[in-house]
């Protein structure tokens, strides 16, 4: 089984919440606030890596927590920071939200992205303490973090990736000129995952790609379509095999024009893509017809290739090419692509909705920054409810938008009467 995208669960740690704690100690009356902060939750960070080259293991495992962090204590200590999680994934590894935004590309071995970002640790009673406020008996909560659901796509970087109808020999071709030990039979599909295989020539080396066979539709999901054309899109050069002997009872013309326009309908850019013909199967008797057709045809456009693989004619000229080529083109890189964050950044802004007559509602980051202040049991917590609102300009809002003495005026989950 071969999982090259998968859906799964991340969630950062909560933030630990302050310390409300009083100062006590013999021989000291009125010792003040000593609550301290709660630690930070952990982070969910994701590292590539070369030792994994599918998605398989989050087949089985779809759900990823962070520890939570440790809750302020008294004498001014510290919460325990939350451990980071580290979710381990193969290189070419693409993080996306369930819209289709990227969130991260893991392009580099040992690359470390931080995905959700662990909560703010809340702070302890000592931070709201004022010339007026000597000992406040209120603290605030740790920020507590959401789940996301992401979506992981593996997509293969090589810099040559094999394409063409299934059973043209990429796999035969693949395993001349690599180490690679890819699965060979004479039957469509034989490989159902991208195989890969260094390749080296002289002082040079590249890695080739042999991906899966692919049919007609092909760029509209047919026979796994989606699945193998993903694995294209990093390649810096193609090599399309086509079966010049017509094995199959197809024109080789045709096979060549059907697939060229389904890896181009499915991602136009790999039109920029340098691309080499190789005209497999030229021991076949219908083979120096078709490849003078060929040639006609497309002679002037491509590189066309003669090739017996199985005797390893044509191979040497195949990679002096391709070594020819590559030593032209720019290194590859990571995709270019403007990061999504999944975390929310934390905004003091407030909207004002009247529900109906005389009953307003206040909204937005300033009430979700409140309600992890604000104790309404305890008074001074009130208190410092009701200054934030005044200077936060939340009343004078309200005043504009027709609030007076008597109106119900609803803040997260309370609900009080505005007093002018």
């Amino acid at each position: 089984m071969f999982i090259d995208k998968v859906k799964i669960y991340i969630k950062a740690g909560n933030g630990g919440n302050g310390s409300a704690s009083l100062h006590t100690e013999k021989y000291v009356p009125n010792g003040g606030p000593d609550g301290g902060d709660g630690g930070k939750g952990g982070d969910i960070v994701f590292v590539a890596t070369t030792g994994e080259n599918t998605l398989n293991a989050f087949h089985f495992q779809k759900h990823f927590r962070a520890e939570n962090g440790e809750n302020g204590g008294h004498k001014n200590c510290y919460g325990k920071q939350g451990k980071d999680l580290i979710v381990k994934v193969p290189v070419g590894t693409v993080v996306k939200t369930v819209d289709g935004d990227v969130v991260a590309d893991m392009y580099e071995d040992g690359q470390r992205t931080v995905i959700a970002a662990g909560g703010k640790g809340g702070r302890g009673n000592r931070h709201f303490a004022t010339a007026r406020r000597q000992s406040p008996s209120f603290a605030e909560h740790g920020v507590q973090t959401q789940e996301h659901e992401v979506v992981l796509e593996l997509k293969t970087i090589a810099d040559v990736g094999l394409v063409g109808f299934p059973n043209v020999g990429k796999s035969t071709l693949l395993s001349v000129v690599s180490d690679a030990k890819p699965k060979i039979a004479n039957y469509h599909f034989t490989t159902l995952s991208p195989n890969l295989g260094v390749v080296g020539y002289y002082d040079k080396s590249f890695v080739m790609a042999d991906i899966p066979g692919l049919i007609e539709g092909a760029s509209e999901g047919a026979g796994l379509g989606h699945s193998f054309l993903r694995h294209i899109e990093r390649t810096r050069v193609l090599v399309h095999v086509v079966d010049m002997g017509g094995s199959e009872g197809r024109d080789p013309l045709d096979d060549f024009e059907l697939i060229n326009n389904e890896i181009f309908s499915y991602d136009p850019a790999l039109k920029d893509l340098p691309m080499v013909v190789v005209a497999n199967k030229m021991d076949m008797p219908a083979a120096e017809e078709n490849l003078a057709r060929f040639k006609a045809a497309y002679g002037d456009k491509y590189k066309i290739i003669p090739m017996m693989t199985l005797i390893h004619e044509g191979v040497d000229e195949l990679l002096t090419t391709l070594v020819d080529i590559l030593d032209k083109l720019p290194e590859p890189g990571p995709l270019e692509f403007t990061p999504v964050s999944l975390d929310k950044e934390e905004e003091d802004s407030f909207e004002i909705e009247e529900l109906d007559d005389d009953v307003f509602e206040v909204t937005g980051g300033l009430v979700e920054i409140l309600s992890r202040k604000v104790n309404l049991d305890d008074y001074d917590s009130f208190r410092y409810f009701q200054r934030v609102l005044k200077d936060k300009g939340v009343i004078a809002e309200l005043r504009k938008r027709g609030a007076r003495d008597g109106s119900t005026v609803i803040v997260g989950d309370l609900e009080f009467d505005f007093v002018d």
